[in-house]
């Protein structure tokens, strides 16, 4: 087991991190811009560093400064939480070639999951869905019109290196495809420093359904059920739950089967994510990999019993799957609530979700965790 972890990361995720690690018997670090001085992780952590100025491109991206200071406070392991590092593959083999476990994949497959275009490719060669679409990078116009000719319209075209809703355009007839190939790209270019964009078919009114998987160094990978979040604005999600009202229980077993099956195949070790839409006729296919921790897995640990964060550790330090979690027996229902000043749950939605009567009386739990105080 480690001695001592530094957490590249703040605010909730690195707290979360803190209290798996000193359940676990380890020492951390925190790191801090000079604007986080005064933050709870800092406050909370055993030993804690300045790695820059207020900007997070001079702080917490900044790789040398992150890793001069793991190498000062001497840790054995760095948990890179969600955002920030967490899905960069170059900081991963910096850890790596400087003797440090990096907590989360191996640099290639978060390269892999990161390009969402070879990520599909990839996972449609393992055997699941994947929606029809450019078969990688849609290089230029050309490459484009040919592409929209072969799907039909409406289509969607999206960064091929980022997420959260960023780079993503509808396009529903010829005459907007063109304006929005180059709107997503040059969003793309910005918000991820990279303006590959590839192009799929449009899903109207899906269901967004995530599978929680964890694997282990020793080729063992499981999935601990799904999580559903349709409820979005502007493709930021505003509710999850689990288990998913849109999945029954063959269905579940079925996809689940094949998410690990995938995983395998391509070396996935640590938690992640797997997304899929899921179209009106019911049919789901893979739409991207979130290779780290997610915002929303308590959301999973209340259903399942299995503490994500501990687990991820664990592996981490070469233990295997079925050593630290094994067994475990999913039972309720469990949701999270996201509301901020610019996506506020409308109040008929957030009294609708309060209700524990909503749920069928043979689940044990109901409950909503929201992240910031609805208003």
């Amino acid at each position: 087991m480690f001695r001592k972890i530094l957490i590249a990361n703040r605010g909730e995720i690195a707290l979360r991190v803190m209290f798996a690690c000193k359940e676990l018997g380890i020492r951390t670090v925190a790191v801090y811009s000079e604007a986080d001085r005064h933050s709870l992780h800092v406050r909370f952590a055993d030993e804690a560093i300045c790695i820059g100025p207020a900007r997070s491109g001079e702080s917490y991206l900044n790789i040398p400064h992150v890793i001069s200071a793991a190498e000062i406070a001497n840790v054995d392991a760095i948990h890179p939480g969600y955002g920030f590092l967490s899905e960069n593959a170059n900081f991963a083999e910096v850890c790596e070639a400087s003797h440090i476990t990096f907590i989360g994949p191996s640099p290639g497959v978060i390269r892999l999951m990161g390009e969402k275009d070879r990520a599909r490719a990839e996972m449609a060669a393992a055997g699941l869905p994947v929606i029809p679409g450019s078969p990688g990078v849609v290089p230029d116009e050309d490459a484009a019109k040919k592409i929209a000719a072969e799907v039909g319209f409406p289509l969607m075209v999206k960064a091929s290196e980022g997420g959260g809703g960023r780079g993503m355009r509808v396009v529903r007839e010829s005459g907007e495809l063109i304006p929005m190939f180059h709107t997503a790209r040059a969003e793309a270019q910005q918000a991820f420093g990279s303006p590959n964009v590839y192009m799929e078919k449009l899903i109207e009114r899906p269901r967004h359904i995530e599978f929680q998987v964890m694997g282990d160094r020793h080729g063992s990978v499981i999935h601990l059920g799904e999580r559903e979040c349709s409820i979005q604005r502007r493709h930021q999600k505003l509710l999850e739950e689990s288990p998913s009202p849109g999945l029954n229980k063959p269905a579940r077993e079925r996809l689940g089967a094949q998410v690990v099956e995938a995983l395998q195949k391509v070396g996935y070790s640590s938690a992640g994510t797997v997304e899929f839409l899921r179209d009106p006729s019911g049919k789901l296919y893979f739409i991207e990999m979130n290779a780290r921790i997610q915002v929303e897995h308590p959301v999973t640990e209340m259903v399942t019993g299995v503490d994500l964060v501990k687990s991820q550790i664990r592996l981490a330090a070469g233990e295997k799957l079925g050593d630290v979690i094994g067994a475990f027996h999913p039972r309720g229902h469990s949701s999270n609530a996201a509301s901020t000043p610019k996506t506020r749950i409308p109040s008929r939605l957030r009294r609708a979700a309060l209700r524990p009567s909503a749920c069928p009386a043979d689940w044990e739990c109901a409950w909503i965790r929201p992240r910031t105080p609805t208003r």
